[in-house]
């Protein structure tokens, strides 16, 4: 049995101008300005216009992609943070509980690359956070890129949840020719 080699995907090329909105939980100061350098070279690299807010922490960050979702308009997001397994059950909480509000904004349709590094030390958080060692700031940004290219691939949404736009003409129960008397 081999090992596993890692085979990055090279970054997207866009015709058009990408603007991407950072999250960054900077609890862990030291680790969240790695993850932010990484994030940051990443989407220079493309020449994506992008900018940064700070929220207090992990657990705050799916709000925050969801408030600027709905108030402001960005192709994709980064979420950077860490948390750092402590003696309590708090941990557990916060690593699902910001996954799954960033997992539920992603199935909306929101293009977020997840940069919340969840470690058992800072050993390993500063590991997975250096640009020049695993990147995951980097890496959450070339997610949002990836996921962006693919939206924009596929085109503006079709169809709709079932309404037809304002003044459009559809058919209305009772007064279709083709209606048989109930």
């Amino acid at each position: 049995m081999t090992d596993a080699v890692r085979t990055p995907l090279a970054l997207p090329v866009f015709e058009a101008p990408v603007k991407v909105l950072i999250v960054i939980a900077p609890y862990y100061t030291s680790i969240a300005e790695l993850q932010l350098t990484g994030a940051k070279s990443t989407l220079e690299g493309v020449g994506a216009i992008y900018e940064v807010i700070k929220v207090p922490g992990a657990l705050e960050i799916p709000t925050a992609i969801g408030i600027a979702r709905r108030h402001a308009n960005h192709d994709g997001y980064v979420a950077l943070g860490c948390v750092i397994r402590g003696e309590t059950t708090h941990y557990g909480t916060v690593c699902a509980e910001s996954n799954r509000g960033l997992t539920l904004l992603g199935m909306a349709g929101a293009c977020i690359g997840n940069g919340i590094l969840t470690v058992e030390d800072n050993g390993q958080a500063l590991a997975r956070a250096d640009p020049a060692g695993m990147d995951k700031g980097g890496g959450a940004a070339a997610a949002a890129l990836h996921l962006i290219a693919v939206t924009r691939h596929f085109g503006t949404p079709k169809g709709g949840i079932g309404f037809k736009p304002r003044g459009a003409a559809g058919p209305v129960a009772g007064n279709s020719k083709e209606s048989a008397p109930i």
